[in-house]
């Protein structure tokens, strides 16, 4: 899908909400991500005080999957409540997995095949599954067949000691063998983005969240979220640093190039635990259960671009593409919510929408689209700050991009993100 306008048949969003968002290792470091997605789920069908019978669909996005919740969305239907009779599956696509399910859900809605759908999302890094090495797991299927001491001891020919160590989740690109962060480096060395600019936006990201939560935006959005001993619940976010400086920033050292780089973990989003979950309709089925809409899905753009140059451009493409088929321009739209995976590419991204030659080069515009006004991006802070769970930041953009445009009292908003394998997902919507 390079670009759609969405107009045919219109698809509304109604309601959304999402657990806390909180650093991996923290209070939901013993749950599942199939705990949190039931969280969100069961949480967005009472608040929207929405029969559960009257979903069509549910579709949900993770990405470091767990074997024994491998089609999570079913699982979280099931858990959630919704009748046994919901289809549901799941999708994955890095960071961008639960921008996918909103498109699917979308996509059936505009194709008749549902009128009430859920697209959500749910990500546990603080237990993401470890692998035992290739020649220890053939040796234990092997194992099921041999009998007796002799044959156990056959097995065990040729294994070596480092044959027995985990094997951790790989984090690099299997197409490059280069991780995210490497890659953000080079980008921003090429794009000629300083130290002290990814730092003051993450200081900026940090400070916004801060301020969100103080001001109360972000709790309309959290289902508090009660987790072993059950004392008191978890009510909002903890990954933001509202006291955080520059000077503290600065005193970060570089993770991915030590000697020359400029990516830190201060600048960089973090480990994070949570879920969310975003409801769709039809309007005509909004009408008639009497569900207000929040906003009309306007136009939707998905990319993919070479994963050794561009892996966190996608973002660039996207947007453009899908302010073309809602008929818009930048300066029209109020509100727009842009991941944050690194403060480096989100400035890489505005330097790249700004930028003649690449505006022209892959987007084929005779003018960039312009720069983006930062008092209009992402306003209550993002991924650096409030956190980044793989398979659920989509949803937060949305749902933080419909609550804002309400804020604001805004038309139009503008959310996109970048995700591993170099893609891309834009998405414009219109207030109700």
């Amino acid at each position: 899908m390079a670009a759609n306008d969405l107009q045919s048949r219109r698809v509304v969003v109604v309601d959304g909400c999402r657990t806390p968002f909180l650093r991996s290792g923290t209070a939901f470091s013993d749950l599942m991500a199939y705990d949190l997605g039931c969280l969100a789920v069961s949480g967005l069908v009472q608040r929207a005080r929405l029969d559960p019978a009257a979903v069509d669909l549910l579709v949900m996005g993770t990405v470091l999957a767990d074997p024994r919740t491998t089609n999570l969305g079913r699982e979280v239907a099931l858990g959630a409540g919704l009748p046994l009779s919901l289809p549901a599956y799941t999708v994955t696509i890095a960071c961008i997995s639960s921008l996918q399910s909103f498109i699917c859900c979308l996509q059936a809605i505009q194709a008749g095949q549902a009128e009430v759908a859920i697209a959500a999302g749910a990500e546990l890094l603080s237990d993401v599954p470890i692998r035992l090495r290739r020649p220890l797991r053939k040796r234990l299927i092997a194992a099921q067949k041999v009998k007796g001491l002799p044959g156990y001891l056959g097995l065990a020919k040729g294994l070596h000691l480092s044959d027995l160590l985990p094997e951790l989740p790989a984090i690099a690109e299997f197409s490059t063998g280069e991780v995210m962060g490497e890659n953000c480096e080079r980008l921003t060395k090429r794009l000629g983005i300083s130290r002290q600019e990814q730092d003051e936006y993450a200081l900026l990201s940090h400070q916004r969240a801060a301020a969100a939560t103080a001001e109360g935006h972000l709790a309309r959005q959290i289902v508090p979220a009660y987790v072993p001993p059950f004392r008191e619940p978890v009510t909002q976010d903890n990954g933001f640093r509202g006291d955080t400086t520059l000077e503290k920033l600065g005193q970060l050292k570089p993770v991915f190039d030590r000697r020359f780089g400029t990516v830190t973990a201060g600048n960089s989003s973090f480990l994070t635990d949570g879920a969310g979950a975003v409801l769709l309709m039809s309007e005509e089925a909004a009408a008639r259960l009497g569900c207000r809409p929040l906003a009309y899905v306007r136009a939707a753009s998905a990319a993919a671009l070479d994963p050794q140059e561009e892996l966190l451009l996608g973002p660039a493409l996207t947007m453009p593409r899908a302010l073309a088929a809602a008929g818009l321009e930048l300066e029209e739209v109020q509100v727009i919510e842009l991941h944050e995976a690194f403060a480096g590419q989100v400035l890489a991204v505005l330097r790249m929408l700004d930028d003649e030659e690449f505006c022209r080069q892959r987007l084929g515009r005779e003018r960039p689209l312009g720069a983006v006004d930062l008092a209009r991006l992402n306003a209550w802070g993002g991924s650096l700050s409030v956190g980044h769970p793989f398979g659920a930041t989509g949803a937060r953009l949305i749902m933080t991009c419909c609550d804002r445009l309400q804020q604001v009292k805004g038309r139009y908003g503008l959310v996109a993100a970048c995700a591993a394998g170099a893609q891309g997902i834009g998405l414009v919507l219109e207030a109700a």
